[in-house]
């Protein structure tokens, strides 16, 4: 079982920029579909950023030109460089893998860590 471990969070001013880092475990870093999402309290957890195991990219419109996915299958990680952060960036975000096996679709989460942008 895959484990991920985020890290990279803190208390940055608007404007900012910070990246997150996302380790995981296990052999087969290179085949999953890597997310990043984030929960704002009292909000559902949005969908902010996907890359694709051949690298292809999407993002939530909201972050569109400010935010970067990116992955180093070397190293089991993938990253999520955020610029220009705006107070509404505020969240915890988490990372999650999906692996598509022959039988089913495995999702596995991180444990998350704050992001928090100030005015």
């Amino acid at each position: 079982q895959v484990q991920l471990v985020e890290s990279g969070g803190g208390l940055v001013q608007a404007g900012g920029s910070l990246r997150l880092s996302c380790a995981a475990s296990g052999s087969i870093f290179r085949l999953y579909v890597m997310n990043w999402y984030r929960q704002a309290p009292g909000k559902q957890r949005e969908l902010v950023a996907t890359i694709t195991s051949r690298g292809s990219t999407d993002y939530a419109e909201s972050v569109k030109g400010r935010f970067t996915i990116s992955r180093d299958n070397a190293k089991n990680t993938v990253y999520l460089q955020m610029n220009s952060l705006k107070p509404e960036d505020t969240a915890v975000y988490y990372c999650k893998s999906r692996y598509y096996s022959d039988y089913d679709t495995i999702d596995v989460w991180g444990q998350g860590t704050q992001v928090t942008v100030s005015s």
